[in-house]
């Protein structure tokens, strides 16, 4: 049976193809000969008790400039049309967020969605973590200041970063001198009503930020993301070089502890981000590295993801 696919996630006609990780499953889905469609969350449609999507049928080839073409957009159900809907836009993790999971978690036990919708929603990125604070760097969440000056005292240089943010954005360095202390909490406090997130400043950033890929609870391997010469963020969107890297002891220990979860939770793509012997998140949502870890080392980590998402589909 040719599986139906259907990709949920910021326009496709703007990835760039050579480091795109949905690029990168759809065009495995492609040469395995499924049928795809895509469509963003602002096109999912609750409708009297069916889960549908104005969705456009879709064609991916790894040509740049021409990497992708479509059919006209048209109203499909999600559960008797599709067979997998990946759930893959980008964050920030928002109500728009939350809500798009409310609605395709409505499709369990008709659809198979992934990653797990339920999940998803359940478990922000920098919060999951505190599951396993043993695994993590000291970590305090709150909007008390008189709590984040007691951190900051205690820690002297501290990582301050909004607690549902995403690719390095909003991310802070703050020195046991540094005179933006007090004009940078405002910032925060301003720029939301959430609490934000303080972490021990870790000195192994300056060798990288791990990205560590796991399909279906299991590492598969992982990049290293070195960030540039007076930046504290690897993130490759603020301009982070992938380079290769292996799984360590203390990597294998940490995916060991949570792989279970994640395979429980059925979150079949997950990324987490190791410095050091520390993990600092576990990202559910939209995990990247995947192109990168194949041209690295040729583990082709999106071939894995469709193995085991016919596996589940056929069991």
């Amino acid at each position: 049976m040719t599986l139906r696919i259907a990709f949920q996630m910021d326009p496709m006609e703007g990835v760039d193809i050579n480091a795109d990780t949905t690029f990168a499953l759809a065009e495995i889905a492609m040469q395995r000969g499924m049928t795809m469609f895509e469509y963003g969350p602002e096109h999912l449609v609750y409708n009297e008790g069916r889960i549908q999507a104005f969705a456009r049928p879709m064609e991916v080839r790894r040509e740049m400039g021409n990497h992708v073409s479509f059919k006209s957009r048209r109203l499909i159900d999600l559960e008797d049309d599709i067979d997998v809907v990946w759930m893959r836009q980008d964050p920030p993790f928002d109500m728009a967020y939350i809500t798009a999971a409310h609605l395709l978690e409505r499709l369990k036990g008709k659809t198979l969605v992934v990653n797990d919708p339920e999940w998803v929603r359940s478990c922000p990125e920098k919060i999951l973590p505190l599951d396993y604070p043993e695994l993590m760097p000291e970590t305090l969440i709150t909007r008390h200041k008189p709590a984040i000056d007691d951190f900051r005292l205690k820690h002297e240089n501290i990582i301050l970063k909004p607690l549902f943010g995403n690719g390095g954005a909003g991310v802070f360095l703050v020195k046991k001198d540094d005179g933006n202390y007090s004009s940078l909490i405002e910032m925060f406090m301003e720029s939301s009503r959430e609490p934000f997130i303080a972490q021990a400043f870790l000195k192994d950033v300056s060798k990288g930020d791990k990205r560590i890929i796991i399909i279906d609870g299991e590492a598969v391997g992982a990049i290293n993301r070195v960030p540039q010469k007076g930046e504290t963020r690897s993130n490759m969107h603020v301009g982070g070089t992938a380079v290769p890297t292996e799984l360590t002891l203390s990597d294998m220990k940490i995916c060991r502890a949570i792989g279970p979860m994640l395979k429980a939770r059925s979150q079949v793509l997950v990324g987490i981000d190791v410095i050091g012997d520390k993990m600092t998140e576990i990202n559910i949502t939209s995990p990247t590295g995947v192109q990168e870890l194949k041209r690295f080392s040729g583990v082709d980590a999106a071939a894995l993801c469709w193995d085991a998402i016919e596996a589940k589909l056929n069991g």
